[in-house]
């Protein structure tokens, strides 16, 4: 399994999308506000996603 680097868009939790902003050894911290419909989610600007919960849709920006 390939982990994300900083700068990626990965996929997690039945399609949400972040931006990878930090690695760490066992999960990414991600921003969620890249997705066009954020506010109406009412999730937090960011989350911590584990290296197994999630797939890289684009690579580095």
């Amino acid at each position: 399994m390939k982990k994300a680097e900083i700068g990626n868009i990965i996929e997690f939790r039945e399609g949400l999308l972040g931006l990878v902003e930090k690695v760490n050894e066992n999960s990414v911290i991600v921003d969620l506000t890249i997705m066009e419909n954020y506010r109406d989610l009412e999730l937090e600007e960011k989350t911590v996603v584990n290296h197994k919960n999630y797939k890289i849709i684009q690579g580095t920006l």
